[in-house]
């Protein structure tokens, strides 16, 4: 009776992760369906600043940041849709992190802008011709392929940390600051953006629309906590080189994602 009934279980689990799984593979075709106008309009413009052959930043030490990455009037468009955002996935990890997050599924149906550049030609153009070889954007059911991260309660912050690689090429973050500011509104909050190089340690300034590229796997990185009163939203993406992935880095990918956003996360 013990083995029936183990069995029996197991094929119910299975059967419903099954289902839960095919929902999401159809929520999926319907955002790439529905958005393929938006995504395709924004794709047909640049929307980055070009940058000159005699100015792109070297990559030796797998990360570059500057200043002033999209046009005003880009920038203010893609402000106003992440500020829209209202609701998101808070996460806590005791002694490593603690914030808030927006998944990529979210941003297709509430923010078009947003993911309009980061699919588009003009900032994987200006991630390859850093990296020194071609990227491309990671696929939708990964939810932090683009993803909104809220720095805004006191102590929301994470620790230092490698990021892990789930694809087959080279994998590469890019950081957009949002919104950072202090308590009084006259300079950037105490959330700083860390790297450790050997014995050294480097804070990487974070204004907003600067623009923050590092390849994770390899730069131990990190986030000082945030004081009462003050905000820190960034706009996280990721490129790669070869976004396939095997099905054991498929499987490490949904346990990693389900401590941003939630146990969904294992049927994406």
């Amino acid at each position: 009776m013990m083995w029936l009934t183990l069995a029996v279980t197991l094929v119910l689990l299975g059967a419903t992760f099954a289902y839960l799984r095919y929902n999401r593979l159809q929520l999926y075709r319907a955002l790439e369906t529905g958005s393929g106008d938006t995504l395709s309009g924004f794709a047909a413009k640049s929307l980055v600043k070009p940058l000159g052959r005699e100015r792109v930043p070297s990559f030796d030490k797998r990360l570059v940041h500057f200043g002033d990455v999209l046009p005003p009037e880009q920038f203010a468009t893609i402000r106003k849709e992440i500020e829209a955002l209202v609701d998101t996935e808070r996460n806590y990890l005791p002694a490593h992190k603690k914030g808030g997050t927006v998944a990529y599924e979210t941003l297709m149906v509430k923010a078009p802008s947003v993911v309009g550049l980061y699919r588009s030609p003009a900032l994987a153009d200006l991630v390859s011709s850093i990296l020194g070889t071609s990227v491309k954007p990671t696929p939708i059911n990964d939810q932090s392929s683009c993803s909104i991260l809220f720095y805004e309660r006191p102590g929301d912050h994470i620790g230092w940390h490698y990021d892990h690689n789930f694809y087959r090429g080279r994998h590469v973050t890019v950081l957009i600051p949002i919104i950072n500011r202090n308590a009084s509104g006259d300079g950037l909050s105490a959330a700083r953006l860390e790297a450790r190089f050997g014995d050294t340690i480097e804070v990487i300034e974070t204004p907003p629309n600067s623009f923050v590229m590092f390849e994770g796997q390899v730069v131990l990185h990190r986030v000082t906590p945030i004081k009462d009163g003050e905000r820190r939203v960034m706009l996280s993406m990721t490129f790669c080189t070869d976004p396939r992935a095997s099905i054991a880095q498929g499987i490490k990918r949904r346990i990693k994602d389900t401590a941003f956003f939630g146990i969904r996360a294992l049927w994406t």
